[in-house]
């Protein structure tokens, strides 16, 4: 339940990140990418729990679609004890969030 509720947060930190870093570049007058990674990576640097990547496509023009992928990767705590009753589990868990918004135009 600990490994589920560590893997949980680091999801909801990870989508909320990219939300906020994809609105934030839709707004931006320049330099939309940047804008978005940094407010993402600034969501991020709060987080207790998990490991974080930014990512972001797109963007230049208004309409343009703004693309920001946050990955995310959780240790298994538990993986040593998995293994004593012979199961097989990963050393870490990984996901990622998108999030998509179209430029705004001025």
């Amino acid at each position: 339940l600990i490994t589920l509720g560590m893997i949980g947060f680091a999801a909801v930190n990870a989508n909320n990140a990219a939300n906020y870093g994809a609105r934030m570049g839709s707004v931006a007058q320049s330099a939309q990418a940047s804008v978005a990674s940094n407010h993402a990576l600034n969501m991020l640097s709060a987080a207790p729990v998990g490991t974080y990547a930014v990512g972001v496509s797109g963007g230049g023009a208004p309409g343009d679609l703004i693309i920001v992928q946050v990955s995310y990767a959780v240790p298994n705590y538990f993986q040593g004890l998995t293994a004593f009753f012979g199961a097989d589990s990963p050393d870490k868990f990984t996901g990622d969030a998108y999030s998509y918004f179209r430029q705004e135009g001025w």
